[in-house]
């Protein structure tokens, strides 16, 4: 939900018989049926978690429908904790356009509301009014639109304070903890025995969003949004035991801090290394990054990655940030097919935000994502649609463009860029 509009030229042009999906069709209202289905599907994948959960609920008591719940996201057992969580009352829940991918139908049936990601869209707060006012039901979302790279919070939309103003309804944050761990999305086809916790609480009444202005709303809901899956690791004494703990890290911590190189880190088992200059990590039973000789710049993982961030902050701001490439580019301009376009050029920096720039069909194209067009970006590791491939996508009001970087690197990179010049944008007033 970005309320910035889309700064577009020449979207790509498909053949006349590519199938599109609307975008702006109602929810469907949850039925007993689907209500008993979601409740057997949850009971039958909650004992996969070896090691059990648990969901403590604060100040929920006799709070009925409907209200907005926020929930975090770290990977898909996200689902069957959400949905017991609101039991027995019934919900609808916001999801990408790429996960309707081959299960529309039970999407749709299940009463899930289609949208792109990081994109304006008007029909989603037409299906939240329709959902709280309408149904009178539960309107669940996560909002931060992406799984945690790190195992803590990722930008949220200011819009969320307008959703809640508008209805006027009660606000609750569902946090996951352990959920990351089990499978961080650095690593999310490897599993770790650890124990799933959430904490399901009301932070604003009817009330309290009655009486305070959408920017006070916003900031109540970032406080409480608040999470860490290390520390909350290391608080609890988690030891995570598996010899490939550390596999795949790399991933999103890029740089490395003894001699600043990017892009040549690499993990394996327990370790992480940098080619460059063959300092090694060990990944301790607790979370904890430790060097195996010398100094340990960073033993908290979000210590390391927030220390990436302030690095591509200070590149936009002294001018030197910048990125171009020549990419494998697919288009999803429905839920049904991915649709391969060739080659494209794709640069991002301060002054222009995204250009992507190609053929197809004949047809040149042009994409253009000013910086104030999108506040976050979504990245992929291990992309499953796409052959397991490491990529971001580009979003227009018409379409899903994934583009495969030549180093992969470049994505998470891309992603703290593509946040931080939206912040600096922002704070500068520039429009």
């Amino acid at each position: 939900m970005n309320e910035n509009k889309n700064s577009l030229a020449g979207e790509i042009k498909y053949d006349d018989n590519v199938k599109r999906y609307d975008l702006s069709k109602p929810p469907v209202k949850q039925t007993k049926n689907v209500q008993r289905l979601t409740k057997l599907t949850s009971k039958a994948l909650l004992p996969l978690i070896r090691k059990g959960h648990t969901i403590e609920k604060i100040n929920m008591e006799g709070l009925e429908p409907p209200y907005i719940l926020l929930a975090n996201h770290m990977q898909f057992m996200d689902f069957p904790i959400l949905f017991e969580a609101i039991h027995p009352h019934k919900m609808n829940l916001v999801a990408a356009n790429h996960v309707y991918y081959k299960d529309y139908a039970l999407l749709e049936k299940l009463g899930c509301m289609c949208t792109r990601k990081f994109t304006a869209d008007l029909s989603l707060v037409r299906n939240c009014h329709t959902v709280l006012q309408d149904y009178g039901d539960v309107f669940a979302m996560f909002p931060e639109a992406r799984y945690s790279p790190d195992g803590t919070q990722s930008v949220l939309p200011a819009a969320i304070g307008k959703l809640a103003k508008k209805n006027k309804v009660p606000v609750v944050v569902l946090l996951n903890h352990g959920n990351f761990l089990n499978q961080p999305f650095w690593s999310h086809y490897k599993f770790r025995k650890v124990p799933f916790y959430a904490t399901m609480k009301q932070i604003l009444t009817a009330e309290d969003v009655e009486k305070l202005s959408v920017d006070e709303i916003n900031e109540v809901i970032n406080e409480e949004f608040q999470y860490d899956d290390y520390k909350w690791q290391k608080d609890n004494n988690i030891r995570i035991t598996e010899k490939y703990r550390a596999d795949g890290i790399h991933r999103i911590l890029y740089q490395c801090p003894n001699c600043m190189t990017e892009g040549k880190m690499t993990s394996s088992g327990i370790c992480l290394s940098c080619k460059e200059c063959g300092k090694k990590w060990e990944m301790t039973e607790l979370g904890e990054m430790k060097a195996l000789e010398g100094e340990t710049e960073f033993s908290h993982v979000p210590d390391w990655y927030k220390w990436q961030r302030e690095n591509v902050r200070k590149e936009i701001l002294n001018g030197t940030y910048s990125y171009k490439d020549e990419v494998p580019v697919y288009g999803f301009p429905g839920v049904y097919k991915y649709i391969k376009l060739g080659k494209a050029k794709v640069s991002h920096d301060f002054q222009n935000g995204f250009v992507l720039t190609g053929h197809y069909n004949g047809h040149a194209y042009r994409i253009h994502k000013p910086v104030k067009s999108l506040y976050s970006l979504h990245i992929e590791y291990q992309f499953s649609h796409l052959k397991g491939v490491d990529c971001f996508e580009l979003p227009t009001k018409q379409d899903s463009i994934y583009c495969i970087p030549t180093n992969s690197y470049i994505i998470t990179k891309l992603a703290l860029a593509t946040e931080e010049a939206y912040k600096i944008a922002n704070e500068n007033g520039r429009d």
